[in-house]
């Protein structure tokens, strides 16, 4: 029998998402200046405030403000009009040393057994629904908001836009799991007052339809745009006016979007949050290289959809367990128990390796915190850093290396394929 399923993003101006991308600015220029560097930062946006807490163990000193509020500005918060600005909000810190508590569980003298920084349990997923190999409703819902964010940056189309926005989209899935259309699409954007509300929301919903639908299916392989139909029903600002938005109009907090940055209520979520989190977290790590494995697994053909789960006591360096589930859609004629044991043999999961297989302990992480932390492209791009002291810092990195499909050949050759 058909059914729906539904998966929603929210833009870089959201407070939930300020909050994400201070946190992982902090994390990039403290590992820019010391790659040692263990952070744990939590942001907290509101009305002209943002209050910055945590733990930190590091050789570098960094003005934390002045790093906030180029973040707010990037983003497009400059305006004294939206109650938040880069260049008026105040900003406080109550960021404080590591517990030695758990640094000693972290670091040993041999580093291949570094220890956890945490336990739990953390999940990868992987899907050939899309060329990334991510889920189309949330593939579609971030194509949505990254759109809209260009066209708004832009400036001559929609002028009207803040940067506040969420998106959503329902997609109908046929009785083998195949989608077949557009159910609704739902997109609320903050914008700036207009003098008459009903000509407001009619001009909006008309440039949504007409501007942003448009310049997001033209970027979608062809399949993809099919699903696109007269039919769709559009909610577009439901609750009408929208021009209190951003952290005037809700507080925002790190780590507060965890299902928007991985995969839109698909496979599962072990509950940690990513941003503001050196890679010893394997919150952070370690589901970033679960990730890593299911897309090679798929893009390998031992099944059509896998999840991969791995968890950990902190302080000890081999994983608990590794669990695997492909949903009866496995191309080898093995039970998902004897894939996990083939898999365990190929990727090595203790922290470090999964440091140095990912090359972690780079300043890449600004990037991955908004449209998703999975499902992105890997690019190597030069980034620059400029320390308190006005020292600079400029690496080519790599980012979205969870990205790659770079044990596909290794994952053929174990499962013989």
């Amino acid at each position: 029998m058909p059914y729906l399923f539904t998966s929603e993003s929210v833009s870089e101006g959201h407070p939930d998402k300020i909050a994400d991308q201070i946190s992982d600015a902090l994390v990039d220029h403290f590992l820019a200046f010391d790659p040692d560097s263990k952070v744990a930062c939590e942001t907290m946006v509101t009305t002209g405030l943002v209050a910055l807490a945590g733990e930190v163990k590091t050789k570098a000193y960094i003005d934390v403000q002045n790093i906030a509020r180029e973040v707010i500005n990037k983003i497009g918060y400059t305006k004294g009009e939206y109650m938040f600005d880069g260049n008026s909000c105040g900003v406080i810190s109550a960021i404080h040393e590591q517990s030695p508590d758990i640094n000693q569980g972290v670091e040993r003298a041999s580093e291949d057994e570094q220890g956890a920084g945490d336990q739990g349990m953390m999940f990868g997923y992987a899907t050939k629904e899309t060329e990334n190999f991510m889920p189309l409703a949330l593939n579609l819902s971030h194509r949505i908001l990254m759109e809209l964010a260009d066209i708004r940056k832009e400036g001559k189309q929609m002028t009207y836009l803040r940067p506040d926005a969420k998106s959503q989209v329902t997609i109908e899935y046929d009785d083998n799991n195949q989608p077949i259309r557009i159910d609704a699409i739902v997109v609320s954007t903050q914008h700036d007052d207009f003098d008459n509300e009903d000509n407001m929301l009619k001009k909006i919903k008309e440039d949504v339809i007409n501007i942003l639908i448009p310049r997001v299916k033209e970027k979608l392989k062809d399949e993809n745009q099919a699903l696109f139909n007269d039919q769709i029903k559009y909610h577009i600002n439901p609750t009408g006016k929208f021009v209190i938005g951003g952290p005037h109009g809700d507080a925002g907090l790190t780590g507060r979007k965890i299902i928007v940055d991985t995969y839109g209520g698909k496979g599962a979520h072990g509950g940690g949050a990513f941003s503001g989190k050196d890679p010893s977290k394997v919150d952070r790590s370690a589901a970033y290289a679960t990730r890593h494995i299911a897309k090679n697994l798929v893009a390998a053909g031992v099944a059509d959809e896998i999840l991969v789960q791995v968890s950990y006591a902190i302080g000890v360096a081999e994983p608990m367990g590794i669990y695997i589930n492909t949903y009866g859609t496995a191309n080898v004629d093995m039970n998902d128990g004897e894939i996990a044991k083939i898999v365990e043999k190929i990727f090595d999961m203790r922290p470090a390796y999964i440091i140095k297989r990912l090359k972690l302990k780079e300043p890449i992480y600004s990037e991955s915190a908004a449209y998703g932390h999975m499902g992105r492209a890997p690019e190597v791009k030069q980034v620059n850093f400029i320390g308190n002291g006005g020292e600079e810092v400029k690496k080519v990195v790599e980012t979205f290396t969870w990205e790659k499909l770079d044990y596909v050949d290794q994952v053929k050759e174990a499962f013989n394929l």
